[in-house]
């Protein structure tokens, strides 16, 4: 039987070269099919890796109290437009104060300016700079880390000190080639000493992560008046189990901050960082629907391709099927030889079309700037779906040839 197995083996590979321009061209259409299937969801993939990997350094036990929720709210089949108050200043306090949950931080934060210009010396940065009011919690809260120097501590921030933590694009610019701990910026006029260096984040987006410095969220205060400045409060529960309760018990805290009687709905968003991550890589899944769709109906074609290359095959050997017959070869013996023909294109087809399929993915990402993963998944999808592809085509062309009657096989010109 395995003797059998290998002369079969042989005898497609000999009729693939024998053939090979058609093989060529019949490989191509199959790969096309599986390259837009491995593709797309080498891209997909690559998102959510992306997506997962900026939001999930916010920390699975955070949430935070926005103006507004991630959602539109509904009432009947109509949405309804929510305008609600910013979150200032003193609600924010008050909310810090009055909430008290165990195992939890409070952190207040504000964007003072995305557009502030920052100098060292007589060097200056371009005004893209994003300057951020913030206290001590703010950095741990946020999933942020420090690769040099220090956070704030409670002192700094109580006592309005003119110290900064900056973005790590500042070790590649204004502070290259020198420690930037213990160096003076000047932002607005007013002298800030780094005492830390954020790790590098990347960019979300588009949006550098990189590209911000922090100070006490007093002294932002101070720099940078406009009005309605709208304020985060973002809180981090030490235990997972108590996370829910603690949602509860802030929205709750928060509504008699603002005064709300029981018969309003609430005018302020509670954003989990997990519930953020969720909705945005549920949207992907759409992609990945997408893409099987398109996989599916340029294999469809890529099948009908191989099926009418291996009937043509059939009917140009015919006379090799009589000759086969003749010689004592089995109904069995034929089908099994042209199903290995048609499943050996399938699967050439299948590892051309994975091949491109991940380069292709992976030059989408790197030009887009995701973070590039092997889509396994993909990969092995490619080949059951080119396995499938090849045992649907070469079935009927196998039948065919097996049932051939070795008379009119050796009297066919």
């Amino acid at each position: 039987m395995l003797n059998l197995f290998r002369e079969n083996i042989k005898i497609a590979i000999g009729s693939v070269r024998t053939q090979l321009l058609r093989t060529i061209l019949t490989v191509l259409i199959i790969a096309i099919g599986i390259t837009a299937l491995v593709g797309i969801l080498t891209v997909v993939a690559a998102l959510e890796n992306t997506i997962s990997a900026d939001f999930a350094s916010m920390g699975a036990n955070t949430f935070n109290i926005n103006q507004y929720e991630n959602t539109t709210r509904r009432r009947g089949n109509e949405e309804r437009e929510i305008i609600n108050p910013i979150i200032s200043y003193p609600e924010a306090v008050a909310f810090q104060n009055k909430f008290k949950y165990p195992f939890t931080e409070t952190s207040l934060s504000f964007t003072a300016t995305s557009k502030a210009e920052v100098k060292f010396g007589a060097t200056k940065t371009d005004p893209e700079i994003t300057i951020v009011g913030v206290d001590e919690n703010f950095i741990p809260n946020s999933g942020l880390e420090t690769s040099l120097g220090r956070n704030f501590n409670g002192f700094d921030i109580d006592n309005n000190t003119y110290m900064c933590v900056v973005g790590s694009d500042f070790e590649k610019g204004l502070l290259k080639d020198v420690n930037p701990i213990n160096k003076i910026i000047s932002i607005r006029g007013a002298k800030f000493k780094v005492i830390g260096v954020l790790k590098e984040k990347g960019s979300t987006f588009g949006n550098s992560q990189d590209l911000r410095v922090l100070i006490p969220i007093q002294v932002a205060r101070s720099l940078f008046t406009a009005p309605k400045i709208n304020y985060t409060v973002s809180v981090m529960v030490g235990k997972k189990e108590l996370l829910d309760q603690a949602i509860d018990n802030a929205t709750s805290t928060m509504r008699r901050v603002r005064k709300l009687s029981p018969v309003k709905d609430n005018n302020f968003g509670v954003v989990r960082s997990d519930d953020l991550i969720n909705r945005i890589l549920g949207i992907t899944k759409y992609l990945g629907l997408a893409s099987w769709l398109i996989g599916v109906i340029t294999v469809l074609g890529s099948s009908i391709a191989l099926m009418n290359i291996m009937i043509v095959s059939v009917t140009e050997r015919t006379r090799e099927i009589g000759v086969r017959k003749a010689l004592g070869a089995k109904k069995s013996t034929i089908a099994f030889q042209f199903f290995i023909e048609t499943l050996l294109i399938g699967q050439l087809g299948g590892l051309v079309g994975i091949i491109f399929g991940i380069l292709i993915g992976f030059g989408i990402a790197t030009a887009i700037d995701f973070a590039f993963v092997i889509p396994w998944g993909a990969i092995i999808a490619a080949f059951i779906t080119s396995f499938i592809v090849a045992i649907v085509s070469g079935l009927y062309p196998a039948i065919k040839a097996a049932v051939l009657d070795p008379i009119e096989a050796l009297r066919y010109e």
